[in-house]
């Protein structure tokens, strides 16, 4: 393998890993705000938003195809073009009778196109980058992929809520704000394009290259690897839940339960206080871990990824008409989310370790997906029977298993750790 030395990591690392978030995040969360404000049910909602993780729960299925033909850049480039035409299409059949359909169709079209580019930025991460430059640079490719993540959920909904206050119209504000999407994505394709290196790949000889169940085996052959399994989609049981309705509650009327925020609020909690907390979490994260390793911290990071939701259930039980309680419950979560998630990538990286990494980590955020997919489609159903209060005490109760499989799972405790310091 050889590889275009003239592209620096810290350009096309950050634009490459902004660029798989900003989709992902515009799909799974954004979709949420745009159809509450559309009038969707919160049930609906649930449902089918997170049926939208399937195509990443299934991506190890087709990723092999991915090291066979082509090559990651040509991936990740005509996967993101895809994407531009995706959105569009969501922006141009807002205002339609069966907007809820059609929409979906392109969000399931954007989903499978956007699994797609995940894995091939992660492999491209993988095979262009030495295995110093990849510890090097994890910590900016999670940091900018959590950047894309508030960019959508933050700068983006500010930008649909300014515009639904400017035409009074939910319908044409989102409708233009996706049109506005796919520009963007057109131009980070342009960017990725113009800054990603190019990396001959070497190819295993066709006669020799491995079967695909021989791919699959060598996964679930791990040691503990039904512990670890259970550790990823346990870990965030509890927020795979709490993400898809907490914008619903900050947006549903306080007759029903919410806290009647409106749509450029709820984007200024978490594009402002969101990016500054999850950035300072997730930085703070990876330094604690790459000083001391995985072990001190799992523990510390489960309960600073799952604590901060009891700030939801004092919200719903008091309904403040402030909106500097809400502000504080998301600082606080958000930090903690930053925090706490920093364990659950390292470890996710661990499990990946061995021969064909790139698949391997296919099927490990796959399993991830499938965590955050279940919980997700009954989120909504369970919300309208326990109402608020009710169901955001669910949602602390269903942090336990995370603590239990923080506690139990198996690694090596220094993993994370600086070489030069162990």
């Amino acid at each position: 393998m050889t590889q275009n030395q003239s592209k620096n990591p810290w350009i096309w690392v950050p634009t490459l890993y902004l660029t798989e978030s900003l989709p992902y995040v515009i799909i799974i969360t954004v979709s949420v705000i745009m159809y509450k404000s559309l009038g969707v049910s919160n049930s609906d909602i649930g449902l089918y938003t997170s049926f939208l993780y399937l195509p990443w729960v299934i991506k190890p299925i087709w990723s092999p195809i991915l090291e066979l033909f082509g090559n990651k850049k040509q991936w990740f480039l005509t996967m993101q073009l895809i994407l531009s035409l995706v959105f569009l299409g969501v922006g141009l059949t807002t205002g339609l009778d069966e907007f809820f359909l059609i929409t979906l169709a392109f969000f399931w079209m954007g989903a499978f196109a956007s699994a797609t580019n995940d894995i091939a930025s992660d492999g491209l991460y993988l095979i262009a980058l030495k295995p110093d430059q990849q510890s090097f640079f994890v910590g900016m490719r999670s940091t900018f992929y959590r950047v894309g993540m508030i960019t959508g959920q933050g700068l983006i909904v500010i930008g649909a809520g300014f515009l639904e206050e400017k035409f009074g119209d939910p319908t044409s504000a989102w409708s233009w704000t996706m049109i506005g999407v796919a520009g963007l994505m057109l131009l980070l394709t342009g960017i990725n394009f113009l800054a990603t290196p190019k990396v001959i790949e070497e190819r295993v000889a066709k006669e020799d290259q491995p079967s695909f169940g021989k791919v699959f085996a060598t996964f679930f052959t791990k040691k503990n690897i039904g512990l670890s399994l259970a550790f990823v989609l346990l870990y965030r049981l509890g927020e795979s839940q709490l993400v898809k309705m907490a914008s619903p509650f900050f947006l549903d009327e306080r007759a029903k339960g919410g806290l009647g925020l409106t749509v450029t609020e709820v984007g200024y909690l978490y594009g402002t206080l969101g990016v500054i907390a999850l950035l300072i979490g997730g930085i703070v994260g990876g330094i604690v871990i790459s000083r001391n390793g995985l072990g001190k911290w799992m523990l510390p990071m489960a309960f600073a990824i799952n604590a901060p939701n009891l700030g939801y259930v004092i919200l719903s039980w008091y309904q403040p008409e402030s909106i500097l309680f809400p502000a504080t419950v998301v600082l606080i979560e958000q930090l903690g989310y930053g925090f706490g998630f920093a364990a659950y990538m390292v470890f996710l990286i661990f499990l990946a370790e061995g021969l064909y990494k790139t698949a391997h980590y296919a099927l490990a955020t796959g399993f991830m997906a499938l965590g955050m997919m279940v919980p997700g489609m009954i989120s909504g159903y369970l919300q309208e029977w326990l109402g608020y209060p009710g169901f955001f005490v669910w949602v602390v109760i269903a942090t336990i298993p995370s603590f239990i499989m923080a506690y139990s799972a198996k690694y090596p405790k220094e993993f994370g750790k600086k070489k030069e310091d162990i």
